[in-house]
């Protein structure tokens, strides 16, 4: 019997965001070192030494693969993962030695949206994989399946970055949830209970056909914010007519 929903990974954005090979992969993640670099540079104090600048390009980029495996008694995507830190490297030494590159990226609404894709396509592979690991890792307690705990490691996953170094407290959600923050806590809760209930039940590589989704959702989600099309903030209050 042919699946039906098969189309949704029978075509070039999915051949692209489900990161079949290496190559792919370590593109995707020279994007999203770079997009994580770029925040980095832009906010770094003056005279902030190489190594200051490095280390947190490291932290903002790799938080929450330091933090959730951590959690789950894993070991931690920078000491793991020897490319991710070759992609850091690359990323560093592009906004280091070519900083005109950062301000193409600021003008470029081209240059801008492959890089969004890239990192949105990394981040989304992050989430997936932290928190499909937790799902297996936790016991379950109240459910037949660990219920809030895969969730919580997922949404740290993608977004763990803004809380290293820990030194910040909770300071980076003071103001509410950024929009990282928020797609990778609705990312790992779609993500979760889909695969973990009936929902999945008779789907076809079902957790491929959801990380399509999430992609998707992530890169619409950055990419709607960078232009401009967004709402304001939940918390502000709406100006008063005169």
């Amino acid at each position: 019997m042919t699946d039906p929903t098969g189309w949704m990974i029978n075509n070039s954005f999915a051949d692209f965001v489900l990161m079949p090979n290496l190559g792919i992969t370590f593109m995707c993640m020279v994007g999203y070192a770079f997009f994580q670099a770029e925040k980095v540079f832009s906010t770094a104090p003056p005279g902030a030494s190489v190594a200051y600048k490095y280390v947190s390009v490291i932290f903002t980029a790799t938080g929450g693969g330091i933090l959730v495996p951590i959690f789950i008694n894993g070991l931690p995507v920078p000491l793991a993962n020897d490319y991710i830190i070759i992609a850091l490297g690359v990323a560093f030494a592009i906004h280091h030695y070519c900083p005109v590159l950062r301000e193409v990226y600021k003008i470029s609404p081209i240059f801008k949206t492959v890089i969004i894709v890239l990192f949105e396509t990394f981040r989304c592979s992050v989430v997936f994989k932290l928190t499909t690991a937790a799902a297996a890792k936790i016991a379950p307690s109240i459910a037949s399946f660990p219920l809030f705990g895969p969730i919580m490691c997922g949404a740290i996953g993608g977004c763990g970055g803004a809380f290293l170094p820990l030194n910040k407290g909770l300071d980076p959600i003071k103001g509410g949830l950024g929009s990282p923050m928020f797609t990778a806590m609705v990312g790992a809760t779609a993500l979760h209970l889909y695969l973990s209930t009936s929902l999945s039940d008779g789907c076809e590589n079902a957790a491929a056909k959801a990380r399509v989704h999430m992609a998707a959702y992530f890169i619409f989600v950055n990419i709607s914010n960078a232009f401009g099309c967004k709402a304001p903030p939940a918390s502000e209050e709406p100006a008063k007519k005169k």
